[in-house]
């Protein structure tokens, strides 16, 4: 018997399950319809897989169908402090002063602040500032030492601009530059490298394998080499990516669609150059993006190109993962290529965003963006580097709260695994791949490194969640910190061999110091 294919995150049946989760989460009412679905026999989404097991009867994946047009029209209360057009996200982050004496706004927002850490924890403080005076007035962000580390219809708009601070001046002219993308792209590599194996993995089987492999609190690659059979068996590695992404195994650095992206950014770069369009991003996709190379938002996305849907409709047709991780991890080449310049990479990143993800997706891309590109100036440190990229974001959304609250378990405990319990407790009803836990992780583990390359890997993966996709942003923003390859301890870049598998056409086996050198052509073009 033919066994069925069962491509995943696009089954009528899987996707309802993921909507009224989603619906939940942003304020909708979808009991009614969970109800209804239920009643007919159907089940709630995998926690984990891309796909239930077995295939729904077709009256129930019609059904499934129905219901998601359903639930798509209901009214979300969120929306007021989530927009996703360009033009809501700038008024949402610069809003329109209230006049004398009014205080319907809710008086004076506080602003938090991370500060320097002692000790490698962050300290967070309140003042009554408003959300974008914040950055205006961050000291770490002025220029200082380099750091050194052990909506619309149709495409978004042309525009290099979007909501957040005056740009900085470039900082960093060419051969410095160049090798803070190099320590970048290797670092992005590193990060997602050292998650892969334990992808998927629940946090408390990551920690109980660390453990037996004395390698807890984690400071290297995860091995099989001394971990007991019982345990392997019962938290069995990413079935993909263990032959590839163990210590014992490591022969460069594997396909990953968290490189696979940057290599999509660069080319279309390359291709269309700063104003690029959303159309420009799905017409390259089509061009040079295997379908099967996509998950979740991206998938749905694709699909919906595939049946003659248009940005930024591709966002939302049927698309319960748009506000999952999937377009931040798409962010860093725009940071990358406006060094100093976090209002132009933010504006670059919704673009690029807006043909997958709404809201808080967007806003995951674009705060990514930003605060890399804070970074790669060579005059911020990484909490200045956060800082910058809360500018860009609606300071009442949940992403916001979701980055505010990483600064602050960070730096409210000296053991990072307090802090990852924390964010867990806070954020345990999310999907692993939401964008929401990811984020507060990330930002904590950043925070809490201080900067520091290893520490700031090693504590993203070891929060458990979408290990890969978070060590990869905290490797790349580490290292453009670190500023030079030499800088990264040989560990984490030996074993890559200066060499990148990918289905990119034109990128297979290509070496990091090339990307490097190819992304600063980019940086630098008018």
């Amino acid at each position: 018997m033919t066994q069925a294919l069962r491509l995943t995150w696009v089954q009528p049946e899987d996707l309802i399950g993921h909507e009224l989760r989603q619906a939940e989460e942003d304020g909708r009412d979808g009991a009614p319809v969970r109800d209804r679905w239920l009643a007919a026999g159907g089940a709630l989404a995998p926690e984990r897989g891309g796909a239930s097991p077995v295939p729904a009867p077709g009256a129930l994946r019609a059904l499934a169908e129905e219901l998601l047009g359903e639930l798509a029209a209901l009214p979300c209360p969120s929306a007021a402090d989530e927009p996703t057009s360009l033009t809501g996200i700038t008024a949402a982050c610069h809003p329109a002063p209230a006049a004398h004496g009014d205080d319907s706004a809710g008086g004076e927002r506080g602003r938090t602040s991370p500060v320097a850490p002692a000790g490698g924890t962050g300290v967070t403080t309140v003042e009554p500032y408003g959300p974008h005076q914040w950055f205006e007035t961050h000291e770490s962000y002025r220029p200082s030492e380099p750091y050194e580390s052990s909506d619309s219809a149709g495409s978004a708009p042309r525009t290099t601009r979007a909501p957040g601070p005056a740009d900085t001046p470039r900082p960093r002219p060419g051969r410095e530059l160049e090798d803070a993308l190099h320590a970048a792209w290797l670092g992005r590599a590193a990060g997602c490298l050292l998650g892969k194996p334990v992808e998927k993995l629940p946090l408390q089987a990551i920690r109980d394998i660390a453990r037996a492999t004395g390698n807890w609190p984690l400071t290297t690659w995860f091995t099989a080499k001394g971990l007991p059979p019982e345990l392997a068996a019962a938290h069995p590695w990413n079935r993909r990516s263990a032959p590839t992404s163990l210590a014992e195994n490591i022969d460069g650095m594997p396909e990953d669609d968290d490189l696979n992206y940057p290599l999509l950014g660069l080319l279309l770069l390359q291709r269309h150059g700063r104003d690029f369009t959303t159309h420009d991003v799905a017409r390259l996709w089509l061009d040079e993006l295997p379908a099967g190379r996509t998950f979740t938002a991206e998938r749905v996305a694709y699909r919906n190109l595939l049946y003659g849907i248009e940005p930024p409709l591709t966002a939302s047709h049927r698309n319960p993962f748009r506000e999952w991780i999937g377009a931040a991890i798409r962010a860093d080449v725009h940071g990358w290529t406006n060094p100093g310049e976090p209002a132009a990479a933010a504006a670059q990143a919704y673009r690029d965003a807006a043909l997958t993800h709404t809201a808080n997706g967007v806003y995951g891309a674009m705060f990514t963006a930003a605060a890399i590109a804070a970074a790669a100036a060579g005059t911020a440190d990484v909490h200045a580097a956060i800082a910058a990229g809360l500018t860009v974001v609606p300071p009442r959304s949940r992403f916001a709260a979701a980055v505010r609250f990483g600064v602050r378990a960070a730096g409210e405990h000296a053991d990072f695994t307090d802090a990852v319990d924390s964010v867990h407790a806070e954020y345990g009803a999310y999907h692993w791949v939401h964008v929401l836990p990811n984020a507060a992780l990330l930002v904590a583990a950043l925070t809490h490194a201080d900067g520091d390359f290893t520490g700031s890997i090693c504590r993203a993966v070891s929060g458990g969640l979408d290990t890969d996709s978070n060590g990869a942003t905290a490797g790349s923003l580490a290292g453009l910190l670190a500023g030079r390859p030499d800088a990264l301890p040989d560990r984490w870049t030996t074993p890559l061999k200066n060499r990148l598998a990918t289905s990119v056409t034109g990128f297979d086996g290509v070496g990091f110091d090339t990307l490097a050198h190819l992304t600063l052509k980019e940086a630098l073009r008018p």
